[in-house]
């Protein structure tokens, strides 16, 4: 019995010493200062000028059938009023020209009836159209901002450049643009394992965060047979706005004519003087084109800078564009489906001036690209092309001046081994700069 009493005395003891020991814990988390929460407040939002949160915002697609008219009308808004809005806008934007599948957003009033104040039409992602009829009717055309971040990338070949920056998650556009750049120095086809590359380069954003492409390469390193070959983006022409790629020692890396003027799938047809066709009698028909097969819609490109002194549709030729590039050199493309260039247009090297079709006199769809050099029709493979124009004398220290930081960064950058590549999805290298500015 006594040992009961005195076990049961000792467990009130301990409960009594656990039951002070929380109410002394108790106070000293009382003495314990609160620390103060940052509230934040949440961000107004706005796009195209407006503050978002005033309005009910819709967003649509033009879909096939649908007119101006017709979305308002589904959205409340009387047939006397579209036309009112129509009449009063149409020096500043022509309704008719929505396409389908651009984006449209419509603000309306923040309240039981919804009602439409404001269309918006985006017809790229960088441009929109404002019809505003909340107040006074009016319309305008803006941009919005763009964010231009500055990156690096590198890289050693395995098998090809498109492998290698689709391992570090970049866009396969890098590779086309590289291959753009050193197509008269690098045969991108007969890459040798262990090239190295290093690349200085820009990407797009759109209010801050939408992704919008690639916008240029600014500096690049390839190290090919171990041959290295510099190449830097350098504007020799600010009135016409030209650019080339130079090497360290200002030199052109391109040619002054682009091997053809559409990526195209075969030669159907090379330039042939002494050409026979069976539907003819089996006569000499001369063929004084070569005739790129391609993809109807496929993009034509000059393959020289030049000005426009042909845009037109006419028998067998169909649409064509003819380009006079100098006192020695014109070109021409034919069978188009729809010509881009006007009369008097000065395009530069891959400008798009027309999209491959079958107009005029053509079996299948291609472009028949033909070149006269001192007024006669010749064979452009068979030629020895000029190289394209060295800076002048008077750039070429301001040339050697600006690419200087440049080779110095990209001197800087590490190269990214395939292995590394493997064990990464996106990889951020050595720096990447922010260049913010409204258009």
């Amino acid at each position: 019995m006594e040992q009961t009493r005195v076990a049961r005395l000792g467990q009130k003891c301990l409960v009594l010493l656990a039951f002070t020991l929380a109410i002394v814990s108790c106070k000293e988390e009382d003495k314990t200062p609160v620390e103060s929460v940052e509230v934040i407040e949440p961000q107004e939002l706005y796009e195209f000028g407006f503050k978002l949160d005033d309005y009910i915002v819709k967003r649509d697609t033009i879909k096939k059938g649908d007119s101006f008219g017709e979305i308002l009308q589904r959205n409340q808004i009387d047939y006397s009023k579209i036309f009112q809005i129509a009449e009063k806008t149409k020096d500043s934007f022509d309704i008719r020209r929505l396409q389908v599948g651009k984006p449209y957003t419509l603000l309306c009033s923040n309240d039981s009836l919804q009602q439409p104040k404001c269309f918006i039409y985006q017809p790229t992602k960088t441009d929109y159209v404002v019809i505003n009829f909340q107040d006074s009717i009016h319309a305008y055309s803006s941009t919005k901002p763009i964010k231009y971040v500055e990156k690096e990338v590198s890289g050693i070949i395995e098998s090809n450049i498109s492998e290698s920056f689709a391992k570090q998650g970049k866009s396969v556009l890098l590779a086309y643009k590289m291959s753009d750049i050193y197509a008269w120095t690098i045969d991108f086809s007969r890459l040798q394992k262990n090239d190295k590359f290093k690349v200085v380069y820009t990407e797009k954003y759109i209010d801050d965060t939408i992704y919008a492409g690639i916008d240029n390469i600014k500096a690049a390193y390839f190290l090919h047979n171990n041959e290295p070959f510099y190449a830097f983006e350098f504007e020799t022409d600010t009135i016409k706005g030209l650019k080339d790629y130079f090497s360290e020692d200002a030199k052109n890396l391109r040619r002054a004519f682009l091997k053809a003027p559409v990526e195209y799938k075969r030669i159907s047809s090379r330039f042939n003087l002494n050409r026979r066709i069976a539907l003819y009698g089996n006569r000499v028909r001369p063929h004084k084109g070569t005739d790129f097969a391609a993809s109807v819609g496929t993009p034509i490109r000059a393959t020289a800078n030049g000005t426009v002194i042909e845009s037109a549709k006419r028998g067998g030729n169909g649409n064509y564009v003819k380009v006079k590039h100098n006192s020695t050199y014109t070109t021409q493309y034919l069978h188009m489906s729809k010509r881009k260039s006007k009369v008097g247009d000065f395009v530069k090297q891959g400008d798009v001036i027309g999209y491959v079709g079958m107009t005029g006199n053509t079996s299948g769809p291609h472009v028949c690209y033909r070149f006269w050099k001192n007024g006669k029709q010749v064979d452009p493979f068979k030629q020895k092309l000029p190289e394209a124009e060295p800076i002048s004398d008077s750039l070429k220290t301001e040339y050697l001046k600006f690419i200087k930081p440049l080779k110095t960064q990209l001197d800087g950058i590490e190269f990214i081994s395939p292995i590394e590549e493997d064990q990464i999805l996106d990889i951020q290298t050595i720096s990447e700069n922010t260049i913010t500015y409204t258009n």
